[in-house]
């Protein structure tokens, strides 16, 4: 496989990647083709599109121009290696600005691709290779959608503007009203040719980023649509076969192979720089890529086979694959011999008594936790104080009563810069309720004496109050605590 990228800027580029070691540099000969064409490149396709031979050539699709070339390569007689050339071999000026095409064997025929272009208008214009064949307008269009072609029911299918998978047959398409006689009077319109006629539709109630219609192992054809949250399997027929809803912004997808018979992988990238591995609807693998793709591919390379190749927005263009590094070293056999089963024994017992011994000395938890470094208690007084110690009360009353609380710190360790907050919710107050100590010693113990009053003229939700103290205790590490 190669991989053939085109650019805004023109650009149109042909790679060949060798597998190489993780890390080595790009190598030079793996870009076959450079050729900066005059306009943006909007989308390329490879099939068989001249007449009169059943090569493979390539489209490439500018806003206002088709043109076909073909790709040749001529034996270098340097270490640089082939040469690789493109050749036009005819061009198509487009009437109306294009949005994108697809291609295939419309109408059944033989050892050829025809081409199908969707303007930015809604028409669809039809190319016989050098020839142009038709042009026929959408139905009820606003904005042009993703488009593709299923050669299984030679059809045509789109999303809307309307949010819903319409498909139309090829037949219809070629013998409805030509695009070309619409300002044509009424009359003429009701005597020559049929309305477009829609073969199915489908309403999913979102737009789509991607169609897709794949077949594999002779297995059912299958139509994948991959919505801005959902993603969707339909039948030939546009009956959902299965969807999965997404919790991503998916960016691009493809289905690319069937493992078991009846189901279909998926690859779908997202904005989070994912890129997940469906098994119809199963997640089956997620990883993570560097940049969010805008196109993802699956290609075989040289002993390799099953390459994800991705292209960001920015021209990052990556090779990867899922799974390890082959080894080539190979261990050497070790030479069997005898176990020693005395020796083991003695070995067993040794490292059991070890293990006994640890478990012993060591606790779960550290020591500290069973009796704590610092305890505070709060004795509240059962009497009112016979003198009130409120200052600053709104309360209108000769005497506010008031009521003592008596905190004792205890401190088992050397505890540094004791702070003590006395908390109690308002309208009560305390008439002290931040204290400073020195460095409490082990074993040592302070006390201290607030009262609780009410401030505010109102009665109180709750008579808890809390006490906090904190303080650091020095380690071997930082001395500071």
């Amino acid at each position: 496989d190669k991989v053939i990228v085109g650019s805004y800027k023109g650009y149109l580029r042909i790679f060949n990647p060798h597998p190489v070691k993780p890390g080595d540099e790009v190598q030079p000969e793996d870009l076959l083709l450079e050729v900066q064409l005059r306009e943006p490149i909007l989308q390329v396709e490879v099939g068989k599109f001249v007449s009169g031979t059943e090569g493979l050539n390539l489209a490439v699709l500018h806003c206002r121009k088709l043109c076909v070339y073909a790709v040749s390569g001529t034996e270098g007689n340097v270490e640089h290696g082939n040469q690789y050339q493109i050749k036009l071999m005819y061009e198509h000026n487009l009437q109306r600005t294009a949005c994108n095409m697809t291609y295939g064997p419309f109408g059944g025929v033989k050892g050829r691709d025809l081409i199908c272009i969707q303007s930015m208008d809604g028409m669809l214009m039809l190319f016989e290779q050098e020839s142009y064949a038709f042009g026929r307008f959408l139905p009820g269009f606003l904005l042009p959608g993703p488009l593709a072609y299923s050669s299984r029911t030679d059809s045509f299918i789109t999303v809307s503007s309307c949010q819903q998978v319409e498909s139309y047959k090829y037949q219809v398409l070629a013998f409805a009203t030509d695009a070309d006689e619409r300002q044509d009077t009424e009359q003429r319109k009701l005597n020559s040719g049929k309305r477009l006629a829609v073969d199915w539709v489908l309403n999913i109630g979102e737009q789509a980023r991607d169609i897709c219609v794949v077949s594999f192992n002779q297995g059912v054809s299958s139509v994948f649509v991959l919505g801005e949250r959902n993603f969707f399997c339909l039948k030939d027929n546009g009956q959902i076969r299965f969807m999965k809803k997404l919790d991503y912004s998916p960016s691009c997808f493809i289905p690319y192979c069937s493992v078991q018979e009846g189901t279909v992988n998926t690859l779908i990238a997202n904005h989070s720089k994912m890129l997940n591995v469906y098994q119809d609807v199963t997640l089956k693998w997620a990883t993570q890529l560097p940049c969010i793709p805008v196109s993802v591919k699956v290609a075989n390379f040289q002993d390799l086979k099953g390459v994800i190749v991705t292209l960001s927005d920015d021209g990052h263009l990556q090779c990867s694959y899922l799974g390890t590094d082959p080894s080539l070293f190979q261990a050497p056999k070790v030479d069997s011999r005898e176990i020693n089963y005395e020796e083991m024994n003695a070995e067993m017992k040794e490292l059991q008594k070890i293990i006994r011994e640890a478990t012993k000395t060591q606790d779960i938890l550290p020591e500290s936790e069973k009796e704590r470094d610092v305890t505070v208690t709060a004795e509240v007084s059962s009497d009112l104080d016979e003198e009130s110690q409120a200052i600053d009360s709104e309360v209108k009353a000769g005497a506010v009563p008031s009521v003592t609380v008596k905190i004792t710190i205890q401190s088992r360790v050397t505890a540094q810069k004791p702070n003590l907050a006395v908390c109690v919710p308002a309208p009560l107050a305390v008439t002290c309720d931040q204290f400073v100590f020195d460095d409490l010693e082990p074993d040592s113990s302070e006390t201290m004496v607030v009262s609780v009053f009410l401030k505010e003229n109102c009665s109180p939700s709750e008579l808890e109050g809390t006490c906090i103290v904190s303080y650091n205790i020095p380690t071997e590490l930082n001395p500071e605590g």
